[in-house]
C-alpha cells in the first residue's frame, strides 16, 4: 500500500502505548465526588469537539446512513460501558494491574471470532488463549480478595471492548478511522449526557453530576484531550503500518501504566502479579504471531 511507512507506524504505536495510560491516571486522580458518568461525558464530549472539525478539515467526514446509526449506537454503548468499568476500576486499583487484566481482550476477540464469525482458529491459538486467561486469574485473585467485585471490572471492560472491536471490523473498511472515532465519540456522548441531565440532583453517586472545581477541571479536561491524542496516535499507527507489525507494541502500554502508577501513585506490581502479566503478554504475542503466519499463507 502507498501509505505504508512501517517505522512511522511503529513510532505512533509506541507514542500511543506510552500516552494512553495518562488518560487513566487523569480518571484515577479525578476527585471522588465526580461521578464516573461525568468523567465519561468529558472523555467523549471533548473527543467529539476535537475530532469532528478535524474530520471536516481533512475532508474525511461522511454522514452515516440511517441503517448504520443503530450500529454506531451499539458500538458506542459497548465502548461507553467498557470505559465506565475501567474508570471505576482504576479509581480503586493500580493502573498497571487494571490494564494487564484488560489485555485478555485480544484473546477474547480471537475466541469470539471463531465462535461468532466462523474464522479459523487452530488449537495452538486456543491453548494460548487459555494460558492468557490463567494469567488473568493469577492477577485477579489477590485483587479480588482485597477489592471484591471491582477486581473483575477490567475483565468486563475486556469483554465489552472485544464486542466493540468485532463490530468495528466491518465498519472500518468503509470509513476513515478519524471519522469513525468522531462518530463513535458523538454517539457515546449522546448516550451518556441525557442520563446526567435526568439524574441531576438524584444523589445517586454514579450518575449525579457535580459542578467541577479546582483539580477536577484539569483532570476532566485531561481525560478528554489525552484520549483524543492517544487514539489519533493509534489511528495513524494503523494507517502507516500493518496491524500485524504494530499490534505487539501495544503491550508497551503496561510499561507506561507501570511507570505512571509508580511515580504518580506509588503503585508497583508484586512478583505474583508480574507472573500473571507475563502469561497474558506471552499468550497475546503468540496469538498475534500465529495470526500473522496464517495471513501470510493466504
Amino acid at each position: 500500500m502507498g501509505n505504508d511507512r512501517p517505522f512511522l507506524g511503529i513510532l505512533f504505536m509506541v507514542a500511543f502505548a506510552l500516552v494512553a495510560p495518562a488518560m487513566d491516571a487523569m480518571a484515577k486522580a479525578t476527585p471522588a465526588e465526580i461521578p464516573v458518568a461525568q468523567i465519561l461525558a468529558a472523555r467523549f464530549g471533548i473527543q467529539s469537539l476535537i475530532l469532528l472539525p478535524v474530520a471536516f478539515f481533512l475532508g474525511t467526514w461522511v454522514w452515516p446512513v440511517w441503517r448504520s446509526v443503530m450500529l454506531h449506537l451499539v458500538r458506542a454503548g459497548a465502548l461507553l460501558l467498557a470505559t465506565a468499568l475501567f474508570f471505576a476500576a482504576v479509581r480503586q486499583m493500580p493502573i498497571a494491574l487494571a490494564i494487564s487484566i484488560f489485555f485478555v481482550a485480544p484473546l477474547m476477540v480471537t475466541l469470539a471470532s471463531a465462535i461468532f464469525l466462523k474464522e479459523p482458529v487452530g488449537p495452538r491459538r486456543v491453548f494460548a488463549c487459555l494460558v492468557g486467561f490463567a494469567g488473568a486469574i493469577i492477577v485477579v485473585r489477590p485483587s479480588f480478595a482485597d477489592l471484591g467485585w471491582v477486581a473483575l471490572f477490567p475483565l468486563g471492560t475486556a469483554a465489552l471492548f472485544s464486542t466493540y472491536l468485532l463490530l468495528t471490523r466491518s465498519m472500518a473498511q468503509h470509513v476513515h478511522p478519524i471519522t469513525l472515532q468522531a462518530q463513535t465519540a458523538i454517539a457515546a456522548a449522546l448516550l451518556v449526557t441525557p442520563v446526567l441531565v435526568v439524574m441531576d440532583g438524584s444523589s445517586f453517586v454514579l450518575f449525579d453530576p457535580v459542578w467541577p472545581t479546582g483539580i477536577a477541571i484539569w483532570t476532566l479536561t485531561g481525560v478528554g484531550v489525552i484520549a483524543t491524542v492517544s487514539h489519533l496516535f493509534l489511528s495513524f499507527s494503523l494507517r502507516y503500518a500493518p496491524a500485524a507489525v504494530v499490534a505487539p507494541l501495544q503491550y508497551l502500554e503496561i510499561l507506561g501504566a507501570t511507570l505512571i502508577g509508580y511515580f504518580v501513585f506509588g503503585d508497583f506490581p508484586d512478583v505474583l502479579t508480574w507472573v500473571g502479566i507475563s502469561l497474558i503478554v506471552a499468550s497475546g504475542l503468540f496469538v498475534l504471531y500465529r495470526e500473522r503466519l496464517v495471513q501470510n499463507k493466504i
